[in-house]
C-alpha cells in the first residue's frame, strides 16, 4: 500500500459547517489563516465563506404540488356504540339466586265468598243488636231495700203484662177493646220464670188477686202493689212472698201484645173452651186455630169462663208457649223480613230494668223454647176481705214449691197445678 492509497483510504477529516465562525464555541482548535484541504483541494477560510453566504443566500428548495389541495371538511362526530349496563354486582360471599319457575295461579274457591258473607252477616247482626238494645225503655225496677233476700241459684225473671194504653189511638183502643182510660196503670198478668243452671225452665203464674203483704200498705191484692208503687214495689212484694231474688224484669202493654203477634203473622193456639167475651172483643170457638193480635190480646185478658182467673192464667201460659214457639222457630230466625219487625216491635213495647239488655231477653226466649214446666202457685181457696174477693195461697204447698225453686231443684209433681 503506497502513500496515495493510504491517503485515499484514510478517514476524511470532518469539515466545519458552512456557518462556522472562528473563535466561536467548538472552533478553538482552528486558526484563521489555516488552509483547509480535502482531496487536494483548498477551501476558503470560513470568514470568506460566511461573508459569501451573507451576500447571496442559497435558494430555498421548493416542491411543486402534485395535486390540488382538497377543501377541509369537519369530520362527522363519531357515534359511540352504546354498551349495555353492567349487571349488578352480587354481594360478596353470596350465591346468585337461581330463577324460579312461575307459580301456577290458584283458583278462587267459592267457599271464601261464603266466609265473607258470614262475616258481613255477623257484623250486621251485632250492629243490629246494639241498635235495638238502645231503643229499650228502661226503668228502675230492681231496687235494694232493708232485709232483701240474698242471691238464689239460677236466674229469676218477673214478667208483667200491664193494661197500659200508652201510644194507642182511639181507633186502636176500640179495635183492642181496652175499655178506655181506667185511671192508674194496673197489671193483668204476673209470671215468675225460673231458669235453673241445668234442667227445664219453670214458668209460674202468680194470680193478680193473690192476697199478700205489701210493704207499707198491709195485706192486699198482688196487683195493688203495682198500683201503689209501680214495678219496684211489685218486685219487692213478690220477693217477700216467694223468698226468691228477682234478677231481671220485663213489662209489656196492650199494644205490645198485639204488635208482636201481628209481626209474626199470627200464632196457633189450641183454645180449650169456647170464649164469648164482648168486653175483651173476642168470640172464639174451642179447638186449635190461628189468632191475630187483637184476638190473642182478648184471649189472655178474658175471664168469661167457668173458672175466671184460673182459666185466664192457663190461657196466658198457652199464649206464651205458642208465642215463643213461633218466635224462636227457624223459619222466623232465618228470615230477616220476619225477625227484624219482630225485634223492632218487641223493643218498642217492652220496659226493662236498668241493668237488662236485649241479649238477656234472647237468652230467656231460648230457655223457654226448651221443655218448660208451666204451672201456677198452689191455691188454697178464696175469701172475701176489705179488698174484695181475694185468692189465698196454700201456705204449706206454696212454701215447699218456692223452697224447691230457691234451691234450684225440680218442683215435685204433687205441687204442680196444670
Amino acid at each position: 500500500m503506497n502513500g496515495d492509497d493510504h491517503q485515499r483510504n484514510a478517514r476524511p477529516r470532518r469539515l466545519p459547517p458552512p456557518d462556522y465562525v472562528p473563535g466561536s464555541a467548538g472552533s478553538q482548535h482552528l486558526k484563521p489563516t489555516e488552509v483547509l484541504r480535502r482531496d487536494g483541494q483548498e477551501y476558503q477560510p470560513p470568514q470568506a465563506y460566511s461573508q459569501m453566504r451573507r451576500q447571496q443566500p442559497p435558494p430555498r428548495r421548493t416542491h411543486a404540488p402534485t395535486q390540488q389541495p382538497q377543501p377541509y371538511h369537519e369530520p362527522a362526530p363519531r357515534q359511540r356504540r352504546q354498551q349495555p349496563p353492567p349487571p349488578p354486582a352480587a354481594p360478596p360471599n353470596r350465591r346468585e339466586p337461581e330463577p324460579r319457575a312461575p307459580r301456577p295461579r290458584r283458583k278462587r274457591h267459592p267457599f271464601r265468598w261464603f266466609l265473607v258473607f258470614l262475616l258481613v252477616l255477623l257484623v250486621g247482626s251485632v250492629a243490629g243488636v246494639i241498635h235495638l238494645d238502645g231503643k229499650l225503655t228502661r226503668i228502675d225496677a230492681l231496687t235494694d231495700y232493708t232485709d232483701r233476700v240474698g242471691d238464689t241459684p239460677g236466674t229469676n225473671w218477673l214478667l208483667v203484662g200491664s193494661d197500659s194504653r200508652t201510644g194507642l189511638t182511639a181507633d186502636q183502643e176500640s179495635e183492642l177493646a181496652t175499655g178506655g182510660d181506667v185511671g192508674s196503670e194496673r197489671t193483668d198478668t204476673i209470671m215468675l220464670i225460673h231458669v235453673p243452671k241445668s234442667g227445664g225452665t219453670t214458668m209460674v203464674s202468680l194470680p193478680r188477686d193473690s192476697y199478700v203483704s205489701i210493704p207499707g200498705h198491709g195485706r192486699d191484692k198482688l196487683n195493688a202493689a203495682f198500683t201503689f208503687g209501680g214495678a219496684a214495689l211489685l218486685v219487692q212484694t213478690v220477693e217477700i212472698a216467694t223468698g226468691l231474688r228477682i234478677d231481671h224484669y220485663a213489662q209489656i202493654g196492650f199494644a205490645g201484645f198485639a204488635g208482636i203477634v201481628d209481626s209474626l203473622g199470627g200464632i196457633d193456639v189450641c183454645v180449650p173452651n169456647a170464649i164469648d167475651d164482648p168486653l175483651a172483643g173476642i168470640n172464639l170457638q174451642a179447638g186449635c186455630q190461628e189468632l191475630n193480635g187483637p184476638e190473642a190480646l182478648g184471649f189472655v185478658r178474658s175471664r168469661a169462663t167457668a173458672l175466671a182467673d184460673i182459666d185466664r192464667m192457663n190461657n196466658q201460659r198457652l199464649f206464651m208457649a205458642a208465642l215463643l214457639k213461633k218466635a224462636t222457630s227457624w223459619s222466623t230466625l232465618a228470615n230477616p223480613f220476619s225477625l227484624w219487625p219482630l225485634a223492632g216491635d218487641t223493643v218498642k213495647s217492652l220496659k226493662v230494668d236498668e241493668g237488662d239488655h236485649l241479649w238477656h231477653l234472647a237468652r230467656l226466649g231460648w230457655a223457654l223454647r226448651a221443655d218448660t214446666v208451666a204451672t201456677t202457685v198452689p191455691i188454697g181457696g178464696f175469701d172475701d176481705t176489705d179488698s174484695g174477693n181475694v185468692l189465698l195461697w196454700d201456705k204449706s204447698k206454696a212454701g215447699q214449691f218456692f223452697e224447691a225453686l230457691a234451691s234450684d231443684q225440680p218442683v215435685p209433681e204433687a205441687l204442680l197445678t196444670r
